[in-house]
């Protein structure tokens, strides 16, 4: 089984054999270019030594001295100038160097043919070997033809047979440079291919690995590319899709825990009202016979005080119904647009002498021009009073309850926070949980329906109640309830 390569080596690969194609094309056409340049040097420098040789020979060519013209080419033989052949206007060898000689097919073979113009030249490549060291010599041949001033004939030419051999020197150190640019413009273009592979796949493998993790769940998960390309946008999109999934879930889950509230509150409402039922009935005929026997004079002081004592009993009977069938009753709202400062001075009038028995310091932080508050006034005083009663109750004397407003957002989502905190000992970590469950309570005394009352009702105006850490000793409580602001009138409570 083949194992599928991945997208980094097949990039890597794809820039590697198009960069080899590339630099061989390119090296190979500045190749052919230098060669020919330096072949064209050679013939320039070849027309030069023919033009030099003439003139250097032109008493003994005119006076056909052929051991003076002899003479002068030995001198100029040397390494790079093989041999030089000089041919009458009947293209018979005139002159030569001995090297030549032993060569028949160059020294008796001119290029020419009478009739040539001047300007004209022959030129070729060719290969000979050398009788005397047995080696192979490329030369550059360059035969041109001899015109004398005033005379449109041509009076004989000129043959030379220069050695390629710097030449090819030159052409092999230059294709060993543009080997040596081309390796090192490969090794380049390999680091290069790597970085920007790394430069695509690593940001390509963040996406990769966050989209893993997304589809499992963890939509909490963003994916970290800086990059502001292509791969950058995709990656804020998937940001974005997971931000909205996040939210997504946990309205779901949110929704769930209320439809299992709900389910929960309709069970309790069923056998609430079932038992309250069942109880509310005889209660109320204990409760007039007690009044009844009560107000008999037959009785002694002792026995009057056992009957209070059952009327006692009985109304927190009754207390408990009433609270049990308050939390179990769905009513519609009867809302209205009220200042929440309002609502709190009312919630703090009712308690007021609970306060002053302990002497305990109430505040008030409100800032002015609040909008108003479209709620259901008494619901919402209700569960002011419910957090101020349990407040009052677990300070001690001389403590300090605060109410404090702020207005939280702009436009139309601005949302009115209220906290209201005290000094007392607090409500420990582990049980924050669980106190707006109904039936929970921390008291000794109490039914544990004040703060699930509480809750139901803030969220039925679209709010939550929570509660929030705060410095120093105490509990501090935080009800959001979105508001709109209203210009009119608002009615008086």
């Amino acid at each position: 089984m083949k194992v599928p390569l991945s997208l980094r080596t097949r990039f890597i690969l794809a820039v590697l054999v198009l960069l080899v194609v590339l630099g061989s094309l390119i090296m190979y056409v500045i190749e052919q270019r230098e060669v020919r340049a330096i072949n064209e040097e050679q013939v320039s420098r070849g027309f030069i030594e023919t033009k030099y040789l003439f003139q250097l020979n032109r008493e003994e060519f005119l006076n056909y001295d052929s051991n003076g013209m002899e003479e002068n080419i030995k001198s100029q033989i040397d390494d790079n100038l093989i041999y030089i052949v000089f041919y009458n206007r009947e293209n018979r060898p005139l002159a030569a160097n001995d090297f030549v000689k032993k060569h028949p097919d160059i020294y008796e073979n001119s290029h020419f043919e009478s009739g040539e113009l001047q300007g004209e030249y022959f030129s070729e490549l060719r290969k000979i070997k050398d009788e005397e060291t047995n080696r192979i010599i490329r030369i550059l041949e360059i035969e041109k033809p001899i015109f004398v001033e005033g005379s449109p004939v041509r009076w004989g030419s000129v043959k030379i047979g220069m050695s390629m051999q710097e030449a090819d020197e030159e052409i092999q150190a230059t294709r060993f440079r543009l080997i040596l640019i081309g390796g090192l413009g490969l090794l380049g273009g390999i680091i290069g291919s790597l970085l920007l592979a790394r430069s695509i796949t690593t940001p390509l493998k963040k996406l990769i690995d966050g989209t893993v993790r997304i589809s499992k769940g963890d939509f909490a998960h963003t994916i970290d590319v800086s990059t502001r390309d292509e791969i950058g946008t995709l990656a804020e999109s998937f940001n974005d899709m997971s931000q909205q999934l996040l939210l997504t879930k946990q309205r779901m889950e949110t929704a769930n825990k209320r439809l299992i509230q709900a389910e929960k509150l309709a069970s309790i409402g069923r056998i609430s009202a079932s038992i309250a039922h069942e109880i509310r009935n005889p209660l109320t005929s204990v409760k007039l016979n007690i009044q009844k026997i009560s107000g008999s004079n037959c009785w002694g002081k002792i026995e009057k005080g056992h009957l209070e004592i059952t009327q006692e009993g009985i109304g927190h009977i009754e207390t408990f119904i009433k609270e049990l069938l308050n939390f179990t009753r769905v009513s519609d709202l009867n809302c209205d647009y009220f200042q929440f400062e309002q609502i709190i001075d009312s919630a703090h009038k009712m308690i007021s002498d609970s306060l002053e028995l302990k002497n305990i310091q109430f505040h008030k932080d409100i800032p002015e021009e609040l909008p108003l508050l479209h709620v259901d006034g008494d619901r919402m005083r209700q569960v002011l009073l419910n957090i101020l009663r349990n407040a009052s109750e677990a300070v001690d004397e001389k403590g300090e309850i605060k109410v404090t407003v702020s207005l939280l957002g702009d436009g139309s989502d601005k949302v009115m926070r209220v906290e209201i905190s005290d000094n007392g000992p607090g409500i420990p970590e582990k049980e924050r949980e669980n106190i707006f469950e109904p039936f929970y309570t921390m008291k000794s005394s109490g039914f544990g329906l004040g703060l699930a009352n509480a809750k139901k009702i803030v969220e039925q105006h679209n709010g939550s109640i929570r509660v929030i850490d705060k410095e120093g000793a105490g509990a501090c409580f935080e009800i959001l309830i979105p508001c709109e602001d209203k210009n009119e009138n608002y009615t008086d409570y």
